[in-house]
């Protein structure tokens, strides 16, 4: 299977196209903007358009390097996504591990190339950079030039504590090798480090039309959601069709346990929350940071609510009557624990932690 079209974004595609035919396009930029709106998308387009043997403003879409680009099978295309951190000990191993885990991931987006964002545990860390530095090394194998993407790219630093990765990286990003472009994409420039932003040329990525989402979602959902059902879908995206498509599947999911664990907290604080804890439906570390996310989603759109802004998702009944202070308070909690969540600390003890937190906010 092959990667979907990228939808909109023509200004940036078309001074991409310029640049690169100017020979003007930056070695190492920042693609920056809202979650869910095509960066890692674009990003792969401009690796096409890099490594097309009959590039004109566009990729030609015909020649061999644009079906090696769209299948994710290029060898000079180096697409970097967030893995879990390697349990081997040498580092070697431990980058022969990133390797393999990175191909495991890209496999599974050639299979379903509408695919979810990592697991909050997911990070790039030593063995990630030192493999984007062993292969920026390295001559181009199909054509003249390789192009690194590195997605989600505010995890180069997993915590604050620890910027080994982004530090190891500084130097190839400031002076990178003639045959390589450095594609990084984040929604949050201010979660790298000053000294990547300031050794990258910024490329501010916005919203989506309403028209580019819904013509994306008829056209490549399968089923294509129609009427209702997808004036919903449409709305909810709010120009993110990555907000969109998490409606269903994992996303989902974890809206309703975020659902279930809120109104076990406000039903009576210790005895329900402790019960809603011990039949968690989550067990690994990745699934429960997505429940945090989750669970901050739903009170930011309860304070919406409660503000008179009328919202695209479903609030708890318990929450329907929370003031918009409260609400935004719990949210602040939640997002405290999400950075907590990120070190060595007992998944449960810090949700039962934060159960009796919201529990007196709320």
């Amino acid at each position: 299977m092959t990667l979907k079209p990228l939808a909109g974004h023509v200004m940036a595609r078309r001074r991409l196209s310029k640049a690169l035919a100017n020979g003007q396009l930056p070695q190492v930029m920042l693609m920056t903007g809202p979650e869910g709106v095509g960066k890692q998308r674009l990003a792969l387009w401009l690796a096409q358009l890099v490594l097309c043997e009959a590039p004109a403003e566009a990729p030609c879409g015909r020649c061999r390097a644009c079906h090696l680009v769209l299948g994710l099978t290029h060898a000079d295309l180096h697409w970097i996504v967030p893995i879990p951190r390697p349990k081997a000990g040498e580092p070697d191993k431990q980058m022969e591990e990133a390797a393999e885990s990175i191909a495991e991931l890209l496999e599974e987006r050639r299979k379903a190339p509408l695919y979810s964002p990592p697991d909050g545990m997911s990070a790039h860390g030593m063995a990630t950079a030192r493999l984007v530095a062993r292969r920026a090394s390295l001559t181009p194998v199909e054509g003249r030039k390789k192009v690194f993407i590195i997605g989600e790219a505010e995890r180069l630093v997993a915590q604050e504590s620890s910027p080994e990765a982004a530090n190891a990286l500084l130097k190839l990003f400031e002076e990178p090798p003639a045959d390589s472009y450095f594609v990084l994409t984040c929604a949050d420039p201010g979660k790298l480090l000053p000294t990547i932003r300031s050794r990258a040329v910024p490329l501010r990525i916005g919203r989506l039309s309403t028209a580019e989402v819904r013509e994306f979602l008829s056209k490549e959902l399968e089923p294509a959601p129609a009427g209702a059902e997808l004036t919903r879908l449409v709305a909810r995206a709010n120009g993110s069709i990555g907000t969109a498509l998490s409606d269903s599947g994992e996303g989902s999911r974890n809206r309703k346990a975020a659902a279930t664990w809120l109104e076990a907290v406000l039903s009576g604080a210790g005895p329900a929350a402790e019960r809603a804890l011990a039949q968690a439906p989550w067990s690994a570390r990745g699934e429960f940071t997505d429940l945090l996310d989750a669970v901050a989603e739903t009170l930011g759109d309860a304070a919406r609510l409660a503000s008179g802004v009328e919202g695209t998702e479903s609030v708890p009944a318990a929450l329907q009557v929370r003031a918009a202070t409260g609400l935004l308070a719990a949210q602040a909690l939640v997002s405290d624990a999400r950075e907590a969540a990120q070190g060595n600390v007992n998944p449960q003890l810090l949700l039962a932690v934060l159960a009796g937190d919201l529990a007196e906010v709320l």
